[in-house]
């Protein structure tokens, strides 16, 4: 995984704490997230969201 910034990794740990948790549910569906990739994008999304500099997902083009 790529280093991001110190906001952007502190937004991602709290996604991974709620994952571990069994408490991160994704989107509007309200199923839980069972993948470590979709709560790392999860948290990096919500990092987005905030205004916190991010690379764009280049991963989801291919």
């Amino acid at each position: 995984m790529a280093r991001y910034g110190r906001a952007a990794r502190a937004s991602v740990a709290q996604a991974m704490k709620k994952f571990k948790k069994g408490t991160l549910y994704c989107g509007m569906s309200e199923k839980k997230v069972t993948n470590p990739r979709q709560a790392i994008a999860i948290g990096l999304s919500e990092a987005r969201k905030k205004g916190v500099k991010v690379p764009s997902n280049s991963d989801t083009k291919k």
